[in-house]
């Protein structure tokens, strides 16, 4: 990027909470890894398929700790290269998950801010969403509010619902003005950018076309996160001079085995953000 096109790329993330959308995959590389996902899908279908929506994080999260090919998606140069543009030169992935809507899915996601959960300080923290698949209004893109990444976080309340794909079924609890929704529609290889503090969701698959996307959660190296369970975090750009997270290296597979990596790292990253859940 040109000096001019950074700083249009950041004042425009920094206006609206988002900027979208960014070409970071070549067809190639989004082929390719579409169809390395729908491996790992086929593999894991009736494990997932067993499970409610708000319970398929055990399988759909924190692959990139543990796989390969899911790594080299979170720590391909031209994603770094655009979150660095909003974060700076050093960058930690401290989460991922792959969302994933099937043609009949009953599968959503109620609108809601990610800063009231994950206890980030400061918020120097950005969702990178990259399509496998075309990622529409008609299969249930993300959709986001502008500008509500500014002031105070919106009260929210905590639904446990099954079909929606949040741990929590946590969702805002006061009237969002789905006028001002934005959908964020994404070919594949295209990704978008989010803050913690925009409040975004989605809704059911109503096409006959399955939605594959994967989140890659970001942020710089001074922040700390609630609790007193430290989270897992991978270094991909530039260095951690803090310590906040312990540090795991590159994986070196492509399937998942039993005591892999995945489980610790989703076994602590609930421990941090479902602080205060439910009995």
């Amino acid at each position: 990027m040109n000096p001019l096109s950074v700083e249009n790329f950041r004042e425009e993330y920094e206006t609206r909470g988002f900027k979208t959308p960014i070409r970071v995959l070549s067809d190639d590389e989004a082929n390719e890894s579409r169809g390395r996902f729908l491996d790992f899908y086929a593999s894991n279908q009736a494990r997932v398929q067993a499970l409610p929506p708000r319970d398929q994080y055990v399988v759909f999260s924190e692959t990139h700790t543990s796989l390969d090919w899911v790594y080299r998606i979170g720590s391909h140069p031209r994603i770094l290269d655009a979150v660095e543009t909003i974060l700076g030169p050093n960058l930690l992935i401290w989460g991922s998950r792959w969302f994933v809507k099937m043609p009949g899915d009953k599968t959503y996601i109620s609108w809601h801010q990610d800063a009231t959960y994950w206890g980030m300080h400061p918020p120097h923290v950005t969702t990178a969403w990259i399509a496998l698949s075309e990622s529409n209004p008609s299969n249930g893109c993300m959709r986001v509010i502008p500008g509500t990444h500014r002031g105070d976080l919106l009260p929210q309340r905590e639904t446990y619902s099954d079909n929606n794909a949040l741990s929590r079924g946590q969702e805002i609890a006061v009237e969002v003005d789905e006028n001002q929704a934005v959908d964020l529609v994404l070919r594949p290889g295209e990704m978008s950018l989010h803050d913690i503090g925009l409040v975004h969701g989605s809704n059911v698959n109503r096409s006959s076309n399955p939605r594959i996307g994967i989140a890659f959660r970001y942020l710089t190296p001074e922040v700390v996160q609630d609790g007193n369970q430290r989270s897992f975090a991978m270094l991909v750009r530039g260095r951690d001079s803090h310590g906040h997270f312990d540090l795991l290296p590159a994986p070196h597979k492509s399937e998942l085995t039993t005591g892999d990596a995945q489980s610790q790292a989703i076994q602590r990253m609930m421990k941090s953000v479902m602080r205060g859940q439910r009995s």
